[in-house]
């Protein structure tokens, strides 16, 4: 079944209250999926630096002396911040790919969560409410993010099996629905070069639109196209650096809402879920039209696009 929300600020001064906001609105749509949660939020980015969230089973050894050993593979400073089972590592620009094979050796039992210059991806096995008490998600500030609880129906209950999914540079997308066509298509991508951790069918639709973003297509062209060349029923809702988009397939049988105002534009897989929003009574609320895309980008005076193709 599972429940995604997702919002999106055009008024950055309501960015102090993100965390709390998305945090509200996942843990309203419990109920949907209990077994795990998982938050991405877009936050503050570090001048020439890449940012790389891991998580760990045995954090307390795994993280320990981390960003020293670290640096001494990369000869470059890297900095630290642990949270509970996941630390978040600042590392200079353009060695990510570098970091990435030295933790497989330094520290082999670490599981990457995300990369890129702003997004941090938090996520556990659990209720919403416990994932969001042990990250402290209420307290983070950014300019947009997306949630997910899950119901695990195609895969098991894991950590890695949870959501949201980043195959790119601050892309992430988290899904509702189920893809008949992964297992080949995962295949496809993988030969391209686009890494694939899990077996999850979600991971694949982040996969895809990475790979489709990687050959130029904006993040509006990449939904219009998962629209034939993804099979089965899905809700997609996706993040990127400076986006945010939702596309539903052509049959849109899994529920989805929408809400628009001056401040923000927000989803929720119900209504419910965004109830507790400022402003919510006066927004333009609406149900997201089957195989139509939505996007919003941030431009330089923070005016947000929109587009239903």
């Amino acid at each position: 079944m599972c429940g995604i929300v997702g919002l999106f600020l055009k008024d950055q001064s309501l960015a102090p209250e993100l965390g709390n906001m998305l945090t509200d609105m996942l843990i309203t749509m419990t109920d949907r999926g209990p077994d795990s949660a998982g938050i991405a939020i877009y936050g503050d980015g570090a001048q020439g630096k890449t940012k790389i969230t891991l998580q760990s089973p045995n954090a307390e050894s795994d993280f320990a002396n981390l960003a020293e050993d670290l640096g001494k593979s990369l000869g470059a400073t890297v900095t630290q911040n642990d949270i509970s089972t996941h630390t978040v590592l600042e590392i200079p620009a353009g060695q990510f790919e570098a970091a990435r094979d030295a933790l497989a050796e330094i520290r082999p039992d670490v599981r990457i969560m995300s990369r890129g210059d702003t997004l941090e991806i938090y996520k556990e096995v659990g209720l919403p409410k416990d994932v969001a008490e042990r990250f402290n998600l209420s307290g983070m500030t950014g300019t947009h993010g997306i949630g997910h609880t899950r119901m695990a129906t195609e895969s098991a209950v894991t950590t890695m099996g949870a959501h949201p999914f980043n195959t790119g540079s601050d892309q992430c997308l988290v899904h509702n629905g189920s893809l008949s066509n992964h297992n080949s298509l995962r295949r496809k991508l993988r030969r391209e070069g686009v890494v694939i951790q899990t077996e999850n069918d979600t991971e694949v639709g982040a996969a895809y639109l990475t790979w489709k973003m990687m050959n130029g297509a904006s993040l509006g062209e990449a939904l219009e196209s998962s629209l034939d060349d993804l099979d089965g029923f899905f809700t997609f809702v996706v993040g990127t650096k400076d986006g945010f988009g939702v596309v539903r397939d052509p049959i849109a049988c899994k529920p989805a809402v929408m809400a628009e105002t001056d401040q923000y534009v927000a989803f929720g897989s119900e209504y419910r879920a965004l109830v507790n929003l400022p402003g919510i009574e006066d927004a333009r609320v609406w149900e997201p039209e089957p195989a139509t895309v939505y996007f919003w980008t941030h431009n330089d005076s923070t005016t947000p696009s929109q587009k239903a193709a």
